[in-house]
Parts: C-alpha cells; sequence; structure tokens
C-alpha cells in the first residue's frame, strides 16, 4: 500500500495553463484534480510557450502547484523536487522532451514514468527517426510507459522497444464538469477537435456532406486551427474555440455528435479519445468511424452508431427514433461513468505505481512539502 496513502508526484506536460488547440490540458486538469482529492501532492512543470502564455485560461490552480519555466537550465534549480518525488512523470510532445526525460532519469529517485497521450502519433514519429519529444533509448529508462492505446500496441512498445513494463491508460473525463443537461438543441450533430488534415476526409465524409444534404438541419464544428479559406454550407457554424468549461454544454446541445479518429490512431486501434468520453458522459448519443476494439470502449450500436459513410450518418440522423437515441446515449453514459472518470484513472495510476514499485523494489521516497 502507499505509504501514508499520499504521493508526492511531478509531472511535465505539454500545457496545462492553456487549451487552445491542446486537449492534453483537459485530460492533466481532470486527472490531477482528483489525485489531489485523493490526497495526492503535486506539482506541474510546463515550459513557457509564446502560443499558450496568449491563451491561458488556467494559468494558476488552487489545489496543486504550477512553474513555468522558460529554458532548460532553469530545471536545475528543482533538482531536490524531481530527487523527492516518489513519481516523476514525463508527457508526449512535452518540448525538448528527450532532455527532460533524461533529466528525470538522472535526478529521479522515485518511479519514472512517461504519460503518452499520442501514443499512435509517437511510435509513427520514432520509426521515422523524428524523436521530437522521445528516443528509443530513452523509452527503457522509464518504469513505466502509461499509453492512451491499448492493445497488441502495449506489447510491441515492451518487445521492440525494450519498456519494463507497458500499460493502458487512457484519457478520462471529470464528471463535475461533464453530465446531462436539460437545455434546448440547438444543432442535428456537431464535432469539436483541432484541425487535422488527416481528419479532414472523415469530416468531409461523416459531417459535411450529410450537411449538404439535409439543407434544413443545422450542423457545428468546433475546434481552432482550420483553414481561414475552408467552404462550408451554410447551415454549418463555425466555432474557433471553446475553452473546456464550456464543452458540456455544447455537447448537450447537439442532437447527436461525431467522433473522429486520427490517422495513426485508425491504424493502431485501442484509442479512445478524451473527446469520445466527454460527451458520452453527456449522453449525447455518438457516431464514430471504426478502429479496432472501440467494441472493448463502448458497445455498437447499444452505446455507441459506427458510420463508415455519409450515407449511414444520415440514415442515424433520419431513422433512429427518439427512444433508441436517448437509450443509447444513457448506456453510453454508464459506460463511462463506470470506467473512465477521472476519479477511476486516478485509482488506477495509484495500482500502477504499487506494482511497479513492488517489480523493481524502490524504497519510497522521504516526503518533501516541496
Amino acid at each position: 500500500m502507499i505509504k501514508d496513502n499520499t504521493l508526492n508526484i511531478v509531472i511535465f506536460g505539454l500545457s496545462i495553463t492553456s487549451s487552445w488547440g491542446n486537449g492534453h490540458a483537459a485530460t492533466y486538469r481532470g486527472l490531477i484534480r482528483e489525485l489531489t482529492r485523493r490526497g495526492h501532492k503535486v506539482i506541474f512543470f510546463e515550459k513557457n510557450l509564446d502560443f499558450y502564455e496568449s491563451n491561458r485560461d488556467l494559468p494558476n490552480a488552487d489545489y496543486y502547484k504550477i512553474i513555468l519555466y522558460d529554458k532548460l537550465t532553469d530545471l536545475n534549480k528543482y533538482k531536490e523536487v524531481v530527487a523527492a518525488a516518489d513519481l516523476v512523470i514525463v508527457g508526449s510532445y512535452v518540448p525538448n522532451g528527450v532532455k527532460v526525460g533524461y533529466f528525470v532519469v538522472e535526478y529521479a529517485k522515485g518511479i519514472k514514468a512517461f504519460y503518452d497521450i499520442d501514443t499512435p502519433v509517437t511510435l509513427a514519429k520514432l520509426k521515422n527517426e523524428d524523436y521530437e519529444y522521445l528516443e528509443p533509448m530513452l523509452i527503457s529508462q522509464y518504469d513505466m510507459y502509461l499509453s492512451c492505446t491499448g492493445g497488441p500496441t502495449l506489447n510491441f512498445i515492451e518487445e521492440y522497444y525494450r519498456s519494463p513494463k507497458a500499460l493502458p491508460f487512457y484519457c478520462s473525463f471529470d464528471p463535475d464538469l461533464y453530465y446531462k443537461m436539460d437545455i434546448s438543441k440547438k444543432w442535428l450533430m456537431g464535432y469539436i477537435g483541432t484541425y487535422s488534415r488527416d481528419r479532414q476526409p472523415a469530416l468531409k465524409k461523416l459531417l459535411i456532406e450529410p450537411a449538404k444534404q439535409m439543407p434544413l438541419d443545422y450542423f457545428v464544428v468546433a475546434g481552432t486551427q482550420y483553414p481561414v479559406d475552408m467552404i462550408l454550407p451554410q447551415n454549418i457554424e463555425r466555432i474557433q474555440h471553446l475553452p473546456p468549461t464550456e464543452h458540456a454544454d455544447f455537447y448537450n446541445s447537439q442532437i447527436f455528435t461525431l467522433n473522429i479518429t486520427r490517422a495513426d490512431m485508425l491504424k493502431a486501434g485501442f484509442s479512445p479519445s478524451v473527446r469520445l468520453f466527454e460527451a458520452a458522459a453527456c449522453a449525447v448519443p455518438i457516431i464514430s468511424d471504426y478502429w479496432n476494439g472501440i467494441e472493448t470502449i463502448l458497445k455498437p450500436d447499444e452505446e455507441i452508431l459506427i458510420a463508415h459513410s455519409s450515407e449511414d450518418v444520415i440514415k442515424y440522423l433520419n431513422n433512429l427514433s427518439n427512444d433508441e437515441r436517448i437509450k443509447i446515449g444513457e448506456n453510453a453514459q454508464t459506460n463511462v461513468m463506470e470506467n473512465h472518470t477521472t476519479e477511476k484513472r486516478a485509482i488506477q495510476l495509484e495500482e500502477y505505481y504499487e506494482m511497479i514499485v513492488d517489480r523493481t523494489k524502490k524504497p519510497i521516497s522521504i516526503k518533501n512539502n516541496y
């Protein structure tokens, strides 16, 4: 069991202060909120990037500490903090993540973990020898590899990259922020996601084309970094950016919501996005593209609707009865409430920590009040 039921946890992440074009923020905020509720102490290190500095919607936090640093050498003053931590986590897409990782490997005395919120993308980058934030030799230096992708990918990470332990660690949602609301519907179907070129074909097929064929109904696309010259039908509303505080209202304002998966995650399978869980928590029925393993997360036809074509989407929008639609949304909500809340993920992290401590027989470090 965890000593004194508390851990000192240090996390190096992409950004927690800004959700602008950054899905990591919601994941980190929810996980850390629950970890602190459970009595753990958390410090989050974030490189002070101009892009996020000008778009911060959480500059400070009440229940954990955020440390912004300007350059890698600034981390030298925090060697003792890293050394005193029971668990040190380095996330994907951390700027200069390889150097940050070796800094952690050198000074951390507790358990060291890599948290990959982008596993299929990371593996594609490694295959192309793109070591933006992780390199092959570093993987074996982390005690565990927390992966947003489950299934066969975990075995590959252990066998090919010699990770001591690769574990499924899906994103999660905070039920205090995502829940069913009794509000009027604005759109027949909507989608939220930062622009990604590889998702555009699916967006065109599964939302834009149905909108063209249903000109009397209203649709919406929300998210940053879309091309300014992107032309949409008049019945599709564009929302440039929605902070996490407005996501629940956004989902609840849709009759259906669309989930689209990036190409690398489609190929890997077993890669549910945080948006999938957030939408399900709001009990809005989800129409999604298909990927291997989706049935291990939500059951097709009972908890989620799978679409391969524009015709599939139009069929759901036109033919599904109100009772069927509501039932699918409620079934998905029940599932994610049981399996994918921030509390469940925090408990899972505790269990993983204890398992790795037992495997490595590393002593739990002396506590530090930071």
